[in-house]
């Protein structure tokens, strides 16, 4: 009986691994960044036509754009709204993200609900609202209105964001600059604010991009004037405009901006969302 011959030699070659989930997140990028690229391509389309194929590269659209007086005047009271708005809710937000988080009083979970309430509200309950409101005390219907509405819906946003900060904060550390001299406003601005500051600009920046979009709510309570995103919707109600992808790169630009100089003063990573 003869001996069964052994294999000689063995294929050490791996199996073939496709990295799927490598070609998921790609897939989901390219997903995210194709409208932005069209939406960029059809900028500096010469042809009013939105349409493939593009029939030549113009700067056409942004300067009929910068040279609109309604754009400019537009997006004037848009950045003023979003500006107060921000300004409002850093004030009276920080205060109120303080007091609940920091002291326990009578009727204390009642009130964080009601604060916290204008989150769950459709924005077009929130807009009905407030115009029945106005109406009904004959209040003028301008920026103002539009600040009130958009104060109410945005500061639940920056309480709810600075609160998570002050949650975790380690109240040690202000006792020991109060054990070292420091008054309680100078623990305040020396210790406390510093510590708190990424989450505030944080929720800062929330605020400024809920204000500078919101249309549902500005929609009911504007009156005769006109913010940025108003114009966009009177523009597209009957055609689409190719000056709206001009608009849309010029915002896009400035908010690339915005964090780009937020950066050089605040560590990013910082923020707390």
């Amino acid at each position: 009986m003869s001996a069964q011959t052994l294999p000689t030699s063995i294929d050490h070659r791996r199996p073939i691994c496709i990295p799927w989930l490598m070609i998921y997140s790609g897939c989901v990028i390219i997903f995210l960044i194709f409208p932005i690229v069209i939406i960029l391509l059809f900028s500096f389309n010469s042809s009013p036509s939105v349409s493939f194929p593009i029939r030549g590269l113009s700067l056409h659209w942004y300067s009929e754009i910068i040279k609109s007086q309604v754009f400019l005047q537009a997006l004037k009271n848009t950045m003023l709204v979003a500006s107060i708005v921000t300004l409002l809710c850093i004030m009276f937000g920080t205060l109120a993200a303080l007091v609940l988080t920091r002291f326990r009083f009578r009727f204390h979970n009642a009130i964080q609900t009601l604060f916290f309430l204008p989150l769950s509200l459709p924005g077009l309950f929130i807009g009905i609202s407030l115009l029945s409101f106005f109406v009904s005390i004959n209040f003028k219907l301008s920026l103002g209105t539009v600040i009130i509405a958009h104060l109410i819906y945005t500061l639940p946003y920056f309480v709810l964001v600075a609160s998570a900060r002050l949650e975790h904060f380690d109240h040690l550390i202000e006792e020991a600059a109060q054990d070292l001299g420091c008054t309680s406003w100078q623990t305040f601005w020396k210790v406390t604010f510093p510590i708190i500051a990424p989450s505030i600009i944080g929720a800062a920046l929330v605020v400024f991009a809920l204000s500078f979009d919101e249309f549902l709510i500005t929609f009911f309570v504007i009156g005769s004037e006109s913010t940025l995103p108003m114009l966009i919707w009177s523009m597209m109600r009957r055609s689409i405009d190719p000056r709206v992808n001009a608009i849309s790169v010029l915002l896009m630009l400035s908010s690339t901006v915005l964090i780009f100089v937020v950066s050089k003063f605040v560590d990013i990573s910082e923020i707390k969302l």
